[in-house]
């Protein structure tokens, strides 16, 4: 019987929930949600066995999951400075650098840095989906401060539940995520204040196909959650956002100028993305 405590009972660890029980016969897990209508979900929806509202519950268990906004992250670790050599305590968190800094030394072979490069724009128990993870990335960070047995569990479970395995610095994950994860985020969000702010935004919506629909997706996720990963990774999304203001700058200077072959050239270019995706 493997034990298994989420803190977070949302999209992300509900997820995760679903994936572990229908990977494996013998898993119990144990829930924590500061939200006791999540709770209740929940247990409704099978995503946990027990609720528990004391952190000490979680300490022994083999596997604890932080499944919650960065900085609610941040503000638990501190409660975790014992744990028995066999508990592996693993986070979710959209930034690396910020949650490793606040880890206590006491616990640091414990603790692995994690990001399953996963989600969808809704929240909640109700959102969370048995093959969130399957086929997704799930990135490690700095896994050699991690201990031996804690690498190992992570790596066979992520693993068995069908997630790509790859391997990476903090500072490095936090620049990358800027572009990949953050920026698109913020773009998502000024698309959509830019189509509110016009005076009948609901005629332009109405004309809105999947092009405007698939950029503006995103912008339904969780601002508290967001907001935070903005705050968390300032510097880096600030220049992610500096180079995509040059580019956007770039582009309406070729209209501008009426540059149509240079234009195409630049639309080219940027098709050579999916070259590599």
């Amino acid at each position: 019987m493997m034990k298994v405590g989420i803190i977070g009972l949302g999209l992300m660890g509900g997820s995760f929930a679903l994936a572990l029980k229908n990977q494996y016969e013998d898993v119990e897990i144990l829930g924590y949600d500061h939200n006791d209508q999540h709770c209740l979900e929940a247990l409704q929806l099978g995503l946990a066995d027990k609720i528990s509202d004391d952190l000490e519950d979680f300490y022994t268990l083999d596997l604890v999951v932080l499944a919650i906004p960065v900085e609610g992250i941040i503000a638990l670790l501190p409660h975790f400075q014992e744990l028995p050599e066999t508990t592996t305590l693993i986070d979710f968190g959209g930034i690396k650098e910020p949650i490793l800094r606040t880890v206590p030394p006491s616990i640091r072979r414990n603790f692995v840095a994690g990001h399953p490069m996963a989600g969808t724009e809704y929240s909640g128990p109700q959102a969370a989906l048995p093959d969130l993870f399957r086929g997704k990335v799930m990135v490690l960070c700095n896994l050699d401060e991690s201990g031996e047995h804690q690498r190992a569990l992570v790596k066979r479970v992520f693993t068995d539940l069908g997630m790509k395995l790859f391997y990476m610095d903090a500072k490095e994950h936090d620049e990358h995520a800027a572009f990949i994860s953050h920026m698109p985020h913020a773009l998502s969000y000024a698309l959509a204040n830019a189509v509110m702010k016009q005076e009948n935004p609901k005629a332009i919506i109405a004309l809105a196909g999947g092009g405007f629909r698939d950029m503006s997706r995103i912008a339904k996720s969780s601002p508290v959650m967001w907001s935070e990963i903005f705050r968390q990774n300032k510097t880096n999304l600030l220049q992610a956002i500096a180079c995509f203001q040059s580019e956007l700058q770039k582009c309406a200077e070729l209209v501008q100028n009426e540059s149509w072959d240079e234009l195409k050239e630049w639309m080219t270019e940027a098709n050579r993305l999916h070259e590599i995706l």
